[in-house]
């Protein structure tokens, strides 16, 4: 299967420029490629995820992929998909930002990264105008589709926003003339600014280059994975640890597995419809979930993390913490409640001075019911708390009935 028939059996090519054409190039050896993301928030989403993935096709089928950071677009904002204006950062949150995201798609998508700011920085209006402007159709930008929705919009558009498709438009000529670049991919939102980079570089160079984009990543509910969209996935960890971002993954409907394993991953297509029809068999066992947020995880986190948060999954699900990675255990202290371990205190007292009981007397008698366990392991009677019960010399967990947690951290500057 060749590279763009294994993309259209994804599910990721949606729109794209003469299809044969696209297809030719690409199989006529390696083809320069590009993927754009503006730093509007100090963190990509997981919508961002399927560019650099396509990235990493390229880049491991041979072609030179390239990653750019849109330190000068950011600083505009695209109109595509807002309903109103964006809120203009300042260039120390945009810096910021952009570093950020500039790490993130450096080690994702795993191709050399570019900075747009880097030539549109000390690009004059006047050069801009005489050199980018001269070729722009005035009629054919307002005919694009997210120039059009906005010019029909109570709140119109500014020509701030209005010049944002010249300015990507410029990166695609750029790239063209200093990294060969001669496909840029983007989702089904960049269609129009995609389209502009492409006229512009057949006006001013007279060349015939390439772009397809893929439809948007939509979540069960119909929302697209967005940074502006509540419940936003993000790809930094501490925006979304690495546990938050498995547990999505397992939690997914059934009727996604087959087609999140084909856009998020980097398995095989025949392996991802095995395994999404295996998973169908049995749907109950979750193993398609399990997988999918295994392959994603450590794509974006590492497979250390992924580890680390599939422990920490199986001990809120019943599962013993004794032999658990302390990073597993690192994991736990930022999803359940956290308090100081005091030494000397009894498993009667320290569950009284959690809310996993209301009083003494109530600590006790979870005890002797056989509702309370210290580290996964029931308690029989009320006995001190010691050093010996702390995990990696620093936790005791624990558990009222199956599911109501409370973490004891020696550590306590460092717990909540």
């Amino acid at each position: 299967m060749d590279l763009l028939a294994d993309l259209e059996a994804r599910g990721l090519v949606q729109d794209s420029t003469d299809r044969d054409a696209l297809r030719d190039r690409i199989g006529a050896g390696p083809v320069g490629i590009y993927y754009g993301c503006d730093p509007s928030a100090d963190s990509l989403q997981v919508g961002n995820l399927i560019g650099l993935l396509v990235l990493r096709r390229f880049a491991d089928a041979g072609h030179n992929a390239v990653a750019l950071a849109g330190g000068a677009t950011g600083m505009i904002g695209d109109p595509g998909g807002q309903s109103k204006e964006r809120n203009l950062l300042d260039a120390e949150t945009l810096a910021r930002n952009t570093t950020r995201i500039a790490q993130q798609l450096e080690k994702i998508s795993r191709v050399p990264l570019v900075n747009n700011l880097g030539w549109t920085g000390s690009l004059t209006l006047l050069d801009f105008l005489r050199d980018i402007g001269k070729h722009a159709s005035v009629n054919v930008m307002i005919a694009r589709e997210s120039v059009r929705a906005r010019l029909e919009s109570d709140s119109g558009i500014s020509y701030t926003e209005f010049s944002y498709q010249l300015l990507q438009a410029n990166d695609y000529l750029h790239l063209l003339r200093h990294h060969g670049v001669e496909i840029q991919v983007g989702g089904s939102d960049q269609w129009g600014n995609l389209l502009a980079g492409v006229d512009l570089i057949r006006r001013a160079e007279g060349a015939h280059v390439h772009a397809f984009t893929w439809p948007l990543l939509l979540r069960s509910d119909g929302k697209k994975f967005g940074k502006s969209e509540d419940g936003a996935v993000w790809l930094a960890a501490d925006r979304t640890s690495p546990y938050q971002f498995f547990q999505y993954w397992m939690n997914v409907t059934d009727a996604d597995v087959e087609r999140f394993l084909l856009q998020l991953t980097l398995l095989p297509v025949a392996e991802c419809r095995a395994l999404a029809a295996a998973h169908m068999q049995a749907p109950n066992k979750r193993e398609g979930q399990r997988r999918l947020a295994r392959e994603i995880t450590t794509i974006v986190h590492g497979a250390e993390a992924t580890a680390a948060a599939e422990e920490a999954s199986a001990i809120l699900f019943g599962g013993s913490p004794v032999s658990a990675s302390a990073q597993a255990l690192s994991f736990l202290a930022a999803e359940v409640p956290t308090s100081a371990f005091v030494s000397g205190g009894t498993v009667a007292t320290m569950l009284a001075a959690t809310p996993l009981a209301s009083s003494l007397s109530d600590a006790r008698r979870t005890i002797a019911q056989g509702a309370a366990s210290v580290n996964g392991n029931v308690v029989a009677q009320d006995r001190p708390l010691t050093q010996s019960d702390l995990l990696y010399g620093r936790w005791v967990l624990l558990r009222r009935g199956k599911r109501t947690y409370h973490l004891l951290d020696a550590e306590p500057s460092t717990g909540r």
